[in-house]
């Protein structure tokens, strides 16, 4: 399953691989439902996040990510203070997290998947296309553009780009990105990049929230366009929402409050660090 959330986000954003294979097995939810929150966390007066310790734009260890920027917001609706358990995202990041009951809420996960029980979503991106200012292709608004053919692309394997780009015969010369790294030796990101400001690729392919903080981060600022009119093949939009244990049912309907009172503050957060996000159309939202 492909599909982010990158949190690789190449899903959080979007990829189980990305979480890792999740063994611990959850308790009953016979047990713990209607019991309350302050039955269901360990602490229920600190609101504990799992988070990678390098991985901007989501969090680091000096708590500049945006999802640390929502994990604030929340606690301070909630009155308690924030606590994070730092993992990075690799194999096993829910197994040694969540699982493990070291903290109580994944900040960004993508809808659907089965690892862990899913809030609403409190938002809606694509992966992207990146490009540098002035490129010939900055216009392109489709992998499936004819002028893309002889075009070096960027692209993490096994993402919904690179399938996308297999069906269009792209691959041949793309250059490919390791899709499960160490994000404290660096992410693939970073170094995609880096190559398209050095010119070895022309195109990069990343995964929306990667893409609009780095473009904005970049001087001049790189170009992000959305992959929003893909025909076929994978699907490149994808909606995001948070991460509990199954057994945690009071927790989740306190955070779908907490997005549902705050989706303005939420989409301040989220447009300040330059992701590009969708409203329910599909269509941009940029204020």
């Amino acid at each position: 399953m492909m599909p982010p959330l990158t949190r690789i986000r190449w899903a959080i954003a979007i990829s189980t691989a990305i979480l890792g294979v999740f063994a611990t097995p959850w308790p009953s939810l016979a047990q713990t439902t209607g019991l309350g929150e302050a039955i269901e966390l360990v602490d229920p007066n600190v609101f504990r996040v799992c988070a990678d310790p390098s991985n901007m734009p989501f969090s680091n260890q000096e708590e500049e990510g945006y999802e640390q920027k929502l994990a604030e917001l929340f606690a301070e609706k909630l009155g308690k203070t924030v606590a994070y358990t730092y993992f990075p995202e690799v194999m096993g990041f829910v197994r040694h997290t969540l699982g493990a009951y070291e903290c109580d809420v994944i900040m960004s996960y993508a809808q659907g998947d089965e690892l862990v029980q899913n809030t609403n979503a409190y938002y809606q991106t694509a992966y992207a296309l990146v490009t540098m200012p002035g490129s010939d292709v900055g216009d392109v608004t489709t992998l499936a553009d004819p002028r893309l053919k002889d075009k070096r692309i960027g692209v993490v394997a096994r993402t919904p780009p690179a399938a996308n780009m297999a069906m269009y015969g792209l691959l041949k010369k793309a250059k490919p990105y390791q899709l499960m790294v160490d994000t404290r030796q660096g992410t693939s990101a970073e170094a995609m990049i880096a190559d398209l400001k050095k010119g070895e690729i022309d195109v990069a392919a990343l995964w929306g929230p990667l893409a609009g903080w780095f473009a904005s981060q970049s001087d001049p600022p790189l170009k992000v366009t959305p992959l929003l009119n893909e025909k076929g093949g994978s699907r490149m939009v994808y909606r995001i929402t948070m991460g509990v244990r199954p057994t945690d049912q009071e927790f989740k309907r306190t955070l779908n409050r907490l997005i549902r009172e705050n989706q303005d503050a939420i989409d301040a957060i989220l447009l300040d660090y330059g992701v590009p996000i969708l409203d329910a159309h599909e269509n941009p939202i940029t204020h």
